[in-house]
């Protein structure tokens, strides 16, 4: 009797941890830049909060749509795969049992046991065998759409947050306290992507910090521009 040994490894997480990242990364790198430039702009203070809050709500809702219709696509498109697959197995199944063998000799299986192999996975599930590997789909990275689309606008939300809060807060110098302390999140939530998914931490923290920083300073001087010329 096999006992099956349970595992837990890095991409198994790699879905819903890259939407989240992406959200949270893009909710603070967005928001702070929206406030940067309209504080360049204009010194309002309200004005300067009602974008930023705006900003939030619609990134949220656009981080969630955009990722809801490329998961769909990506699931369409494995879906159509599989149809396609179940039509030839059911067409030609001797032709299909020879594919799968051909992909087992090339990963290093004699053909006697590359055919043998073929057969009995097919006799088990044939159409999972040939999605696994043929089309090299699988429940571990298998498109979830709602869990995208959600897992998108509450990390892009809590990302935006991030530099609301410091707006809150910064009484004077407020454009060195918001890009400072969204420079300060971008780093560490680099840092923490990084660590859960086994990459280096020092790189991945300078590299978002860097792209943030620059962002940050092109918005601004949009803003500082239009303040010029148009008032």
């Amino acid at each position: 009797m096999f006992v099956r040994h349970k595992e837990t490894h890095r991409t198994q997480r790699a879905g819903w941890l890259r939407a989240a990242v992406l959200g949270a990364n893009d909710g603070i790198l967005s928001t702070a830049s929206l406030i940067l430039g309209v504080a360049a702009a204009t010194p309002k203070g309200s004005g300067i909060m009602i974008a930023g809050i705006a900003g939030v709500v619609a990134g949220s809702m656009s981080m969630a749509a955009g990722e809801y219709v490329s998961v769909s696509s990506q699931a369409d498109s494995e879906q159509a795969d599989l149809e396609v697959e179940k039509k030839e197995l059911k067409n030609d199944r001797k032709s299909e049992v020879k594919e799968l063998a051909a992909i087992y000799i090339g990963r290093g299986l004699k053909p006697v046991l590359a055919t043998e192999v073929a057969e009995q996975l097919m006799a088990h599930d044939a159409l999972g065998a040939h999605a696994r590997d043929e089309l090299g789909m699988n429940d571990t990275f298998a498109p979830k759409p709602v869990q995208a689309a959600f897992a998108s606008a509450v990390s892009f939300a809590v990302g935006g947050l991030l530099p609301l809060a410091a707006l809150l807060v910064a009484r004077t110098m407020l454009m060195p306290i918001v890009a400072g302390s969204s420079l300060l999140f971008l780093a560490l939530l680099g840092g923490i992507g990084a660590k859960i998914g086994g990459a280096p931490v020092a790189r991945a923290a300078a590299r978002v910090t860097f792209w943030g920083a620059l962002a940050m300073a092109l918005t601004s001087a949009v803003g500082a521009i239009f303040r010029t010329h148009v008032s």
